[in-house]
């Protein structure tokens, strides 16, 4: 009897586990993958979910060197894209209301939203699609559990100033980003997916549009002021999760603190 009460719980989880993974919010995890068409091209791997539209499957594959590239860095397996077409499914199995989401796997899941913006030409599926590559390539190097202490801030610049996504869809672009900036308007990167991030006052027409578009504009600010090169060194230095303040310091020479408060009085002076 006592063996059978122990035993109870466990298969409970077990088939908890399993539905999770196979029909709940675990699916980005899962190694079975039900109710999706796989495609297996030259350097990712799209599944589409059965009745989803088909997106040019070959544009999506030529995606993957551009984004290498900008990153000099390469994809150590294809990535793996899961393309929604059913809202209640979608619903059910994503951890994420975005419209797109790449998860510490590397994983990438396309809403039936997304699916139709871009169809309307809302957004586009080459931005959206490179931003969270940008964001799967970064955590295919620092794993799973490296991939929490990463920079988030740092991460969304990165994926928006490399797909050049400031001044698309709703994002502002570089000069109204700034000139929201002069107005005030600013987040400190740390405050960033932090419990004083709510409490930060952000009056622009799209609050995380202008985040996002921030923190391109920081990462802009790196590259012009030190380079390209020396960025990447930065960027890359991170991801086997050592201490961001150090290594900011060791790669630029100036103190992290010291350095935003620099693109802040540049930025209110206009220059």
């Amino acid at each position: 009897m006592k063996k059978r009460l122990v035993l109870l719980p466990l298969v409970l989880l077990f088939s908890f586990l399993i539905y999770s993974l196979l029909f709940g919010k675990l699916f980005p995890y899962s190694p079975v993958i039900t109710g999706f068409t796989r495609h297996e091209l030259g350097h990712v791997v799209v599944y589409i979910e059965k009745g989803a539209a088909y997106p040019n499957l070959q544009e999506i594959d030529s995606y993957i060197n551009k984004v290498e590239t900008f990153h000099s860095l390469s994809f150590k397996q294809k990535p793996h894209i899961y393309i929604f077409g059913n809202q209640r499914t979608w619903t059910q199995r994503s951890p994420s209301r975005a419209r797109f989401c790449a998860y510490y796997n590397g994983a990438i899941i396309v809403s039936p939203q997304a699916l139709q913006d871009a169809q309307a030409g809302l957004i586009s599926m080459e931005i959206y699609l490179r931003h969270e590559l940008s964001h799967s390539l970064l955590y295919q190097h620092t794993g799973i559990i490296k991939a929490f202490g990463y920079p988030k801030w740092l991460m969304e610049g990165i994926a928006m100033y490399s797909a050049n996504q400031m001044g698309t869809s709703w994002y502002p672009d570089k000069e109204e980003t700034l000139e929201y900036i002069r107005r005030g308007n600013f987040i400190h990167p740390k405050q960033y997916k932090t419990k004083n991030e709510k409490q930060v006052n952000i009056e622009t027409p799209n609050r995380i549009a202008f985040i996002y578009s921030e923190f391109a504009c920081i990462v802009d600010y790196l590259v012009s002021s030190y380079g390209m090169e020396k960025f990447h060194h930065y960027m890359v230095r991170l991801l086997d999760g050592a201490d961001h303040d150090a290594v900011f310091f060791e790669e630029f020479q100036i103190d992290f603190e010291e350095f935003i408060a620099r693109f802040r009085q540049q930025t209110v002076a206009g220059s």
